[in-house]
């Protein structure tokens, strides 16, 4: 199964909430028909694009029907599709990893599929021929490091880890350094997903940057936030409450959308919270979890 068929099969459900409403919309479309453009508007939210997602769209859509005088439902078709990918392309997907080593910190709460993802990361980075290495830096969920040592082994990639309830920060440090002596491409950390309070997250992952900016001056850092597509708009609400305790956030992983209706919080993402999303996980195998192609998911889910 090539990849395009791989996403457009993990995204059935969403294309079933999305799609089926808008195609069956499409077909009672009459310029100027307001009522339609309030059904599209509910059918958008419905869809888990959100309030405002869903009106940004719907606005958008009615004023280029209106200046560009579409006539029927295909012509407002491609405008809807067109203004979708437009949304998803405002940011860049991609990841900078051009020096040696660069730094991925992987960041979410615990329950998203944080040490899952990491795993997938690890081997999807060594299929592109990166030499990658694990930092068991979540030292305060008992057996994390256990977990993440079990998908090193799975990717076959190198792992670094000290005893539970050790500083997140020391294990960065030791990976980062392990890391130069062996040549790594790429150090791919777990993080806590949950502390004491917000004040105390913001604390430890400014003092890993400390560190890493010290022992890797200049190095390419991406900051990915792991979400769980299932909760819908939640996962929206939890990216900002974690960006702001966080602060830089370079980018998204969505996981689980193969086992949600919910995956038009994707839009809802890239249009409200302007940070781009860079991966996600359409299944349970070691290669679903897959860079974020803005197209192609716009294709998949229409």
């Amino acid at each position: 199964m090539g990849l395009f068929d791989k996403l457009k099969e993990g995204l059935q459900k969403t294309r079933a909430a999305v799609s089926d409403q808008v195609e069956s919309l499409l077909k009672t479309f009459t310029p100027l028909d307001e009522d339609f453009f309030d059904d599209l508007e509910e059918a958008l939210i419905l869809a888990d694009l959100g309030a405002v997602t869903a009106m940004n769209i719907t606005e958008e859509l009615r004023t280029r029907a209106k200046e560009k005088k579409l006539r029927d439902g295909e012509e407002l078709k491609a405008e809807f599709h067109e203004i979708v990918c437009e949304i998803l392309t405002r940011k860049s997907s991609e990841m900078k990893l051009t020096t040696k080593p660069s730094v991925v910190l992987v960041v979410g709460v615990n329950g998203v599929g944080k040490t899952t993802s990491i795993g997938k990361l690890a081997n999807l980075f060594k299929s592109q021929g990166r030499k990658v290495l694990l930092a068991a830096a979540d030292t305060f969920r008992a057996a994390a490091a256990d977990q993440l040592a079990i998908w090193a082994d799975r990717a076959g990639v190198e792992l670094v880890r000290h005893g539970e309830g050790a500083d997140p920060a020391a294990v960065i440090f030791d990976a980062i350094n392990a890391a130069k002596a062996r040549g790594s491409d790429v150090v791919l950390c777990d993080t806590a997903g949950r502390l004491h309070n917000k004040q105390n997250l913001m604390n430890e992952l400014q003092k890993i940057a400390r560190i890493i900016e010290r022992e890797v001056p200049g190095a390419d850092v991406e900051t990915l936030l792991v979400l769980d597509a299932t909760t819908g708009q939640n996962a929206v609400q939890q990216a900002k409450e974690f960006s702001r305790a966080a602060g830089g956030i370079s980018g998204i992983v969505l996981t689980k959308l193969d086992g949600t209706a919910k995956g038009g919080i994707v839009v809802s993402i890239a249009d409200t919270m302007e940070i781009p999303v860079k991966f996600i996980g359409v299944g349970e195998q070691m290669d679903d979890l897959m860079p974020f192609d803005a197209m192609e998911f716009a294709q998949a889910i229409f």
